[in-house]
């Protein structure tokens, strides 16, 4: 038992993640796809990848990949334009399965999610049968594969979920949970970006275990607030509840490149894929935003942050890509040159009718 249970029950949670969700729908309602690599989004020759088959993945292709650098990995890729409605409608299917078990479901995209079924509406003591319950009635429903991860707390739910992909289902219990933790690289780890690994490598920091062996003051110095959330994940402790019906403020995403950036004309092509993964969440949710931030971290690790709101959402991706270069040319060129760039779209709201105002400044993310 971990010591953060000691003087409460053990929380139930499972993590499902559908498997290669946006390409297992393409491939399921066309046969032709079946057995092919597949990416969905970009094209051959511009944008990024927004989901890739396991045959396609095979051959190195990810999401947030150039298209170009794609094809070069697998010439026989073939390019799918996303269909997000047909995404969000089947999500909706896979919702409706949750909440036969339970209503405390904490959505995180349109194909994963957490759910505490500590109590949950069977009184089924095993929560292992449960994502046992959930993965095959999405089969049988959807047509589609889900993985599941079971564990006490999130942190280990998620890391369990990414054990046996695709279509399994992995346990990790109280009792396994430390020693589950210490022999994991950290990049794999929920919450630790490639960046933040890169800066855990040059500190020493390359396993569960080395995480473990840093204090929390050590942490804290060199991660700031963040520092006692990686201290608990190294020894199995993760104390965060499941969020149901979470609101979520913001979406972005942000760049560290491998070398500093110095050309106002690269900057704005860095731009691209960050700008194209925040508008692909807001196309996949309807979510719009009325306030565009601009990150940008410069070679001597210094940081500024500029934003621009408007009376109404941003409504397309064009538009989005004109407040981000706006903003970025007060910024750049810069002579430090800059190693991160970042973009977020927040005061979110959910999709409106033809004319209608935008109800609010958050967002419930829908799953």
């Amino acid at each position: 038992m971990p010591a953060s249970s000691s003087a409460a029950p053990t929380r139930k949670i499972i993590h499902i993640d559908m498997d290669a969700f946006y390409a297992s729908v393409e491939q399921r309602d066309d046969p032709s796809l079946r057995g092919r690599p597949v990416a969905v989004g970009g094209s051959a020759e511009r944008g990024v990848v927004a989901a890739a088959s396991y045959e396609a993945r095979a051959f190195g292709v990810r999401s947030a990949m150039p298209s170009v650098t794609a094809r070069r990995r697998c010439p026989d890729l073939v390019f799918v334009k996303p269909r997000f409605d047909v995404y969000k409608a089947i999500s909706a299917e896979i919702r409706t399965v949750f909440a036969e078990h339970t209503d405390a479901i904490e959505p995180l995209s349109l194909d994963e999610a957490y759910l505490d079924v500590t109590e949950n509406k069977g009184g089924i003591i095993s929560a292992t049968h449960i994502a046992e319950m959930i993965r095959a009635r999405i089969r049988e429903r959807t047509g589609l594969t889900a993985s599941a991860g079971v564990s006490y707390n999130k942190f280990l739910a998620k890391l369990a979920s990414d054990h046996r992909k695709p279509d399994g289902l992995f346990v990790v219990t109280p009792q396994m949970g430390a020693a589950f933790v210490a022999d994991l690289p950290v990049a794999r780890f929920h919450g630790v970006g490639p960046a933040t690994a890169a800066k855990m490598e040059r500190l020493g920091i390359r396993t569960g275990r080395d995480l473990r062996e840093r204090s929390v003051a050590f942490l804290t110095e060199h991660f700031g607030k963040i520092g006692p959330y990686y201290h608990g994940i190294a020894r199995g402790i993760d104390e965060r509840p499941v969020r149901a019906n979470r609101i979520r403020k913001s979406v972005g995403a942000e760049n560290t490149f491998g070398r500093d950036i110095h050309d106002k004309a690269e900057m704005r092509e860095a731009l691209g894929p960050i700008l194209d993964k925040v508008w692909r969440h807001c196309e996949a949710t309807g979510t719009r935003g009325r306030t565009v931030t601009l990150k940008v971290k410069y070679a001597d690790f210094r940081q500024i942050t500029r934003a621009l709101s408007g009376p109404r959402p941003v409504d397309s991706r064009a538009a989005l890509e004109a407040q981000a270069f706006r903003l970025l040319a007060d910024l750049a060129p810069d002579p430090r040159g800059v190693r991160l760039l970042g973009v977020t779209l927040s005061a979110l709201a959910g999709p409106a009718s033809d004319g209608e105002e935008f109800a609010g400044g958050q967002f419930a993310l829908p799953f």
